[in-house]
């Protein structure tokens, strides 16, 4: 193969080519294609020079210099840029001198890339991206212990995914082929995980449940260190909502995504099988079953779609490890009401106080129940103490005066019920334009078995069928993206 310049390539990374094709700019295994390069000389600015990994705190994890063209001290350049910049999300690129520092920030820590003058700096944020789904499939998860405890692992994969500062791949099918390293768990015995076993080994109730960390271990897992031959499937939605203070609702969009997680080797197809009442765009509905419409949707590049019109059906060869089958969006016109509706009353009492009455209802079903809910209540400036009643001794909540916010937390909040509190705080220099410095509240929560848009997993089928034990999971998940409340 030669260069349009009639010269041999300075490297097989340089042009759209991989050990799987060479016409496509991704391949299906998930190769980082690179810019086409019609002159030698510009080879050295489609590369990466270093990757270090940062914790919080700016401790070094993993450092690796594939060129050595830069210092050392980049290190301690990338942090101090960074913790001398305001607000909690600092900008993805910075330069220095002729150097510019490209991270993103995934499990708590700081992932980063160094590149030279004129690189592309989505290509590197997309590799970045691909190398912490690649470390998370093969540590189990991301976590500066983990990371510290399999520095081994991780430095390998970095020989095997970059040579020279060039992409080789980020497939995990390619590189289990030459990873050696096995994966170490941090996760301590418990008494707790005897309790899925009945009398003589029988099964519970309980075992028919997958734990929430049972999709956290390492893909290589070998089945003396607790591997199962298991395959999950997520379906995860977020949502963005914008409820006026007369309770209409001015905005609902929802973002979703189909995951799969795989931990078998040998599957060469899986079948997953959608509403069949699912439609696309304004489509006329079919008529039968529950009615579930999204306004956009796009697959991954290894779905096939043969049986997508007729039946609802995605046919893919899943990898080891996780990736995204199908992302869909939702816009203004959710099937069901907002889980959430705030009644709040906002006064001021004889004493001089900044009363404020929070009746917060959750409108989900019954029998299903909303996790880790908190709703972030903005205050008047001089607010210095805070008393609370509140309606469930579960619950808490706190005045934080950097970010001038009463923060209600409220670990468990089961559909069809409400809950109150009653915040009274005290504001130096309370006025009646104070009152309109209250609001809107922010709410976070997760809604676990519950997807907003209503789509569900009819069956999850692979072929050929599996010798020996293996476990098909399904799980739903929806998460709260923006969720504004006006006062």
């Amino acid at each position: 193969m030669t260069l349009d310049n009639g010269e041999p390539p300075v490297h097989q990374a340089a042009l759209f080519v991989c050990e799987h094709t060479s016409t496509d700019p991704v391949c299906k295994h998930q190769c980082v294609a690179w810019f086409r390069i019609k002159d030698r000389n510009k080879t050295r600015e489609q590369m990466i020079c270093q990757i270090f990994i940062l914790s919080s705190k700016g401790d070094r994890l993993i450092y690796k210099d594939f060129r050595g063209e830069a210092g050392s001290d980049v290190v301690g350049t990338f942090y101090e840029k960074v913790t001398a910049l305001t607000g909690d999300q600092p900008p993805v690129v910075m330069t220095h001198k002729d150097l510019h520092f490209i991270h993103v920030r995934q499990g708590g820590l700081y992932w980063v890339a160094t590149t030279t003058d004129d690189s592309s700096p989505f290509t590197v944020i997309e590799f970045l991206n691909r190398l912490t789904a690649l470390v998370k499939d093969y540590c189990g998860t991301l976590s500066e212990k983990l990371v510290q405890m399999n520095f081994a692992l991780i430095y390998e994969l970095l020989d095997e995914v970059l040579d020279y500062g060039y992409v080789q791949t980020t497939s995990s099918d390619v590189l289990k082929n030459f990873i050696q390293t096995e994966a170490v768990s941090s996760r301590p015995f418990s008494l707790f995980d005897l309790s899925n076993v009945g009398l003589f080994g029988a099964e519970t109730q309980q075992s028919k449940v997958a734990p929430g960390s049972a999709a956290t271990r390492p893909i290589q897992c070998s089945r003396e260190q607790g591997g199962k031959s298991e395959i999950f499937v997520d379906v995860i939605e977020r949502m963005s909502v914008v409820i006026g203070s007369n309770g209409v609702v001015m905005k609902a969009d929802v973002e979703g995504e189909i995951k799969v997680k795989c931990y078998m080797s040998n599957c060469s197809e899986m079948r997953i099988g959608l509403n069949e009442e699912f439609s696309i765009g304004k489509s006329q509905l079919r008529g039968y079953g529950a009615a579930v419409r999204v306004d956009e949707c796009s697959f991954h590049q290894a779905v096939r779609l043969d049986e997508f019109d007729s039946h609802r059906i995605l046919r893919l060869c899943p990898s080891q490890g996780e990736q995204t089958v199908m992302q869909y969006q939702l816009s203004n016109d959710l099937p069901s009401a907002p889980p959430f509706r705030l009644f709040p009353t906002v006064e001021r009492d004889s004493g001089g106080r900044l009363l404020m009455y929070m009746k917060l209802r959750c409108d989900l079903p019954p029998k299903t129940a909303a996790i880790n809910v908190c709703a972030t209540v903005p205050v008047p400036k001089g607010s210095v103490s805070l008393s609370q009643e509140l309606s469930s001794p579960d619950q808490s909540s706190e005045l934080k005066p950097q970010s001038r916010a009463v923060v209600w937390q409220i670990p468990r909040f089961p559909g069809g019920t409400q809950l109150c509190a009653l915040f009274k705080l005290e504001v130096a220099g309370l006025s009646s334009a104070s009152l309109l410095e209250v609001g809107p509240v922010g709410l976070s929560f997760e809604l676990p078995k519950v997807t907003a848009t209503g789509l569900q997993i009819r069956f999850l089928r692979l072929s050929p069928v599996q010798p020996g034990p293996s476990q098909r999971w399904v799980r739903y998940v929806t998460h709260s993206d923006s969720y504004t409340l006006r006062i």
